[in-house]
């Protein structure tokens, strides 16, 4: 009687631990989760437009900073010079398209009376379009002009937090080059990292809670937006022409990982910087 009491806690205890794992297992199938995620966002590099020395820069590391502001100037003197030649040059062609514009009204009249002839008058004609062509080019040279002008001062394009700040004034810049950094701070998603065995229970739109490592007790809740469709696969990568493939294990088979995008729902209750550990966990579907 003693032993067949024991034989029944027995089962009873592994039917107990049976029932938990198959919970346990069918929840996370289900409902999967992965600890493998990071804080990411759209990082925007901030480059001049034209080439100088910079005479201002009012902003500081890791400042925040709103869209609009101005980041840094670079010496204008240049560039005022060469609005102020582009002006004089306009003028000076639109002087020359009046006076082919009256010299063609003269030769007009004169052509009418038989007075010249036509090929006298078409020569008229045609000073008067290269006239016009000029000033025109000139036109586009002063526009040109002001907006190198008004490209001397950079300002932020999006509201975000400068990070990696290492110019002063005096750094000599070119057009094109990268200087800054800034975070855009209405960018901030989330990327899971979900095994290729639970991927088919992870559908855009799902709802999912993340919880930084440094605010475990401060989880926030996020949306599934998509689900990538690629990852580096090492094997077989070619190296001078020729396949590389690197030995296994046959009874160990590692499921590799894809990147969920997690959209961020509201405001979340802690800072968010860009690679902060996080882990994700699939509420409903």
């Amino acid at each position: 009687m003693k032993g067949g009491y024991k034989y029944a806690i027995t089962l009873v205890v592994v039917a107990l631990a049976l029932a938990a794992a198959y919970v346990l297992y069918h929840r996370y199938s289900v409902r999967p989760w992965t600890r493998d995620a990071q804080v990411r966002a759209n990082i925007v590099g901030i480059a001049p437009r034209v080439y100088g020395p910079i005479v201002q820069i009012p902003i500081k590391d890791n400042q925040p900073v709103k869209k609009g502001d101005l980041l840094f100037e670079i010496d204008p003197a240049t560039y005022r010079a060469a609005v102020e030649n582009a002006s004089a040059k306009l003028q000076q062609a639109a002087a020359q398209a009046l006076q082919a514009q009256q010299n063609l009204a003269r030769e007009e009249e004169l052509y009418k009376t038989k007075v010249v002839d036509k090929q006298t008058y078409q020569n008229a004609q045609d000073e008067y379009d290269s006239a016009r062509a000029n000033e025109a080019a000139a036109k586009a040279q002063l526009e040109t002009a002001q907006l190198n002008l008004r490209y001397t001062k950079v300002y932020a394009p999006v509201g975000g937090y400068l990070t990696n700040v290492k110019t002063s004034a005096g750094t000599y810049v070119n057009a094109g080059e990268e200087l800054l950094a800034l975070v855009d701070s209405s960018s901030f998603w989330v990327a899971a990292y979900f095994k290729e065995t639970q991927i088919s229970n992870v559908k855009p739109g799902d709802k999912v809670k993340v919880a930084l490592m440094g605010h475990p007790r401060q989880p926030f809740d996020g949306v599934v937006e998509s689900t990538g469709w690629a990852v580096f696969i090492q094997d077989g990568s070619t190296v001078k022409l020729i396949p590389q493939v690197a030995q296994t294990i046959d009874w160990v088979q590692l499921p590799q990982r894809f990147p969920v995008r997690i959209r961020i729902s509201g405001e979340p209750p802690v800072p968010l910087r860009i690679g902060q550990t996080a882990s994700v966990a699939v509420q409903s579907h």
